[in-house]
Order: structure tokens, then sequence, then C-alpha cells
């Protein structure tokens, strides 16, 4: 069977989501090509190649470009069978059943989707219908990813660091997670269970993206930290193998401060800053999305961090049904008062609050006086803030942060530009340190609406 996946984003690394299953379709036998939308052009001749398309979809932004994209594949070619699979597959499913897809499959999906394929490659047999949404959590093993067929690292993010650009590549030690926080939408599939992918084949990856070019690796579990006795293993082996490599991770506060014992270990392994979502500065916000720290915390685990030499990339969620102006204006004195401006992606400052199906903020009794109706385009239920103002003022700091990654401002002048739209004092920034401090060039955020840019090429 002639398969084509495709991926519209993944937080502007190569997709991992696509070479791995990639690898486990032609070891079933398939054929396959790869088609990465977020380099590369639309191509209306793989579209003619294949017998079947996969989308790719771990995250709201690609969930949002595969709706867009998947409604050309169906109009330029009407019957050629589409699955959509990844975290967000079984989101606004009835649209996704109705216009687009004859599956959807969530969780650790290779064995559903080879699947799919072996049944549509099976002689005489009828294409699958659409059928119930698959959520996949069974425990398997993983093939190492076939990266060669997708561009090469030359093309995705880079993580700049004192002037200097190093590759990058993306790996996953884990899937899922075992924290319900409220707002996120990991629980909504896996409800508190990780997966774990064998350690020799996170390796193996790390040495084939090695060989590629990559000097920089990103871990991308929704939380490293999660099974960290296998993740630590996996830092430990990797140092032994490739020394030279460095490495960031994803992790929650409590765990930062709960393993604060590991810290050493992984700054010496190469660990150059850690990705913690504090959300909010706000402990009411926080209790209300069961995020499982404090603002006091936070700082704790900013503080240890930097014992060891591991800046902290922060993520928030400044707009939610209960955030007031004040909130915002202390999230973003909270950044400059702990010396964190060059550390936080401008667009932290304007993320809202998604509300996907499964959600397990929806059955909080505070959100029901906000609540609206389902938006399947949008996949969020639709919300209103307590005050009006805060919608008008999310909407102006979306503008503002777009405008200014497009022109390519230095982050402590969108930073700069942020505070002034808030009618905040204008604060001193260490542009040196600021340079010195390692970030990758995605700006974007998998939480974050897509941009018009991103929209425009996929339509129909």
């Amino acid at each position: 069977m002639r398969v084509l996946l495709i991926s519209t984003y993944e937080l502007g690394h190569q997709p991992l989501h696509v070479a791995s299953p990639a690898a486990a379709l032609r070891r079933a036998g398939h054929e396959v090509r790869c088609l990465d939308l977020s380099v590369q052009p639309w191509d209306p001749g793989a579209l003619e190649w294949t017998q079947a398309v996969g989308f790719s979809v771990p995250m709201h932004t690609a969930m949002r470009l595969a709706l867009s994209a998947g409604r050309r594949v169906r109009r330029e070619h009407p019957r050629l069978p589409i699955c959509f699979y990844g975290l967000y597959a079984t989101v606004s499913r009835e649209l996704v059943e109705r216009e687009l897809a004859a599956r959807a499959i969530a969780g650790e999906y290779e064995p559903a989707l080879t699947a799919w394929v072996d049944e549509l490659a099976a002689p005489w047999a009828p294409a699958p219908a659409a059928g119930r949404p698959i959520i996949h959590l069974q425990r398997g093993s993983f093939e190492p990813p076939a990266r060669e067929l997708l561009p090469g690292l030359e093309r995705y993010a880079r993580l700049a660091l004192g002037g200097e650009e190093r590759l990058v590549g993306y790996v996953e030690a884990s899937h899922g997670c075992v924290h319900r926080c409220r707002h996120c939408p990991v629980p909504a599939v896996y409800d508190g269970r990780i997966r774990v992918v064998q350690a020799e084949t996170v390796l193996r990856d790390v040495e084939r993206l090695a060989g590629m070019g990559a000097r920089h690796i990103t871990f991308g579990d929704p939380d490293f930290l999660n099974g960290w006795r296998h993740s630590l293993a996996i830092v430990r082996a990797l140092h032994e193998r490739l020394p030279e490599l460095t490495f960031d991770c994803t992790t929650k506060v409590e765990h930062v401060l709960e393993h604060a014992g590991v810290w050493q270990e992984m700054a010496a392994s190469g660990c150059l800053f850690v990705v913690c979502a504090l959300e909010s500065v706000n402990d009411e916000i926080l209790v209300r999305l069961e995020k499982g720290h404090t603002t006091a915390q936070a700082v704790q685990a900013l503080c240890l961090l930097r014992e060891h030499g591991i800046e902290t990339r922060p993520s928030f969620m400044p707009f939610t049904p209960w955030t007031s102006p004040r909130d915002v204006l202390e999230i973003v004195d909270f950044v400059a008062a702990h010396d964190l401006v060059a550390n936080v992606d401008p667009v932290q400052y304007t993320i809202r609050l998604l509300l996907p199906p499964g959600s397990l903020l929806l059955e909080h009794p505070d959100l029901a006086p906000h609540l609206g109706a389902y938006d399947p385009d949008r996949l969020s239920y639709q919300w209103q803030a307590a005050d009006p103002a805060m919608d008008r003022l999310q909407a102006e700091l979306a503008t503002l942060v777009e405008t200014a990654v497009a022109a390519d401002a230095p982050i402590p002048v969108t930073y700069a530009r942020v505070r002034d739209a808030l009618g905040l004092d204008p604060v001193a920034v260490d542009v040196d340190r600021a340079a010195r401090v390692p970030r990758l060039s995605e700006p974007w955020f998998c939480c974050a609406e897509p941009t018009t840019a991103q929209l425009v090429p996929l339509a129909p």
C-alpha cells in the first residue's frame, strides 16, 4: 500500500510523529512518503501517488492546520482514504468523521494506524468505513524513526546560544503524563498514564540525529521526570556515547523540586534549559488548574535550576475566564523581577485557555458561568472572561506579538512593547545576558492559535 504521512506543525522540529509511524508502516511492508507542510510546499504529485493519507496531529495548532489541509485533500481527491492520528485526532471527531477522515486514532497510534492501512491493502476488501475513534494505550515497542524520509535538520529550529546556532534533534522518551492538570489535553487521552519508549530506541535515534548534524537534543516528553529513573538512565547513556551533545527537557515545577538531587548530574550531562509550565502567578488560578505548585514554589524551582547553571524557559497561560488585568501585569512584572525576559518567548504573554472535548476543566463549577458552545473549527469550547476588557487585551497583545515575530524583533524589544501596551514603566534589560540565554529559534507554541501566515497556504 502506498501511504503519504503529512505533518503540518511540530513546534519547528523535524516531525517525530511522522518519522516514527513511517518506520512502523515500512516494517509492515508498505511504501511510505512523508510531507512536512511547515517547511515544504503542497505536493500534488505525492497526492496523486498515494493510496492513503495520514495526518499527524500531536497538538492544537497541528490539528487546526490539518483540518484546513484535509479539506484540500478531500476537495482534490474525494475518494482518497484519510486518517487523523495523534493526541488531537479525536478532538472535533464529528467534524472529522463527517467531512474528512475514515479513521481517527489517539494515544499510542502506530499499531492501529498500521492495522488501518493493512485493512485498506487487503485484496478485494472495501475501504474501512468511518467508525468510533480509537484511543490505543497498549504498551508496545517502537521502530527507530525513519528520519531519512524527511527534510534535513537544517530546515528546522535551531538552538541559539551566545551568538552561535546549533542543529537540533527532537525525541521523546515517554508519552502521556501521570498528572491531570485540568487545562491540559493529555489527560483526556492518557488519563494519568505514561508509556515509555525503550531506551535503546531513543539512544539509537539520537545517534542517528547526531550523524545528521544535531548538536542539541530536545526531549519533548510532556513531562520528562514522570518516569525519572528511565529518563535519567537515558541521559547517562547518552552522555557516555555523545558527551558533546547538549539537551533540554520539559517538567513540572513540583518535579523540579521533588527530584532536586538530579539537577547536578543533568547539568553535567549537558542540560541547558528546562521548560516549565508556570501558567500564572495567581495562586487561586493555579488551584483551579490543579497545577500542583504555588508561585512561591515556582520561584524556588527557578533558583534551584540556576544554582546548577540551568535556565528555565517558562510557559504561561495569562488569559483564563478568571484573569483580571492585574494578573496579566503581575506575570509581566514577574518575568522582569526574576530576570526571565530573555527566557520567555513573547507568545507566552498572549496564550488564551483552550477547552477541547474531554478537558477536565469542563467539570469545574467555577467555569460554568463563563462557558459557551463548542466551536468545532476552533477545536475548543468558547468562554467569556469575567472582565470583557480581557478579551480585547488578549487580541491586542496577540496582534502585537505576531507582528513582532514576523519582523524578527529581538525578544527584549518585544517585551518592552508588551510592557508599553499594558501601561507599565520600562525596565532595564541586560542585552548581553539576553544573548547568552539558550533558546530555540522556533517562537510559537503548541497551545497558541495558528497564525494567519500558517493558515493561508493550507486553505482549500
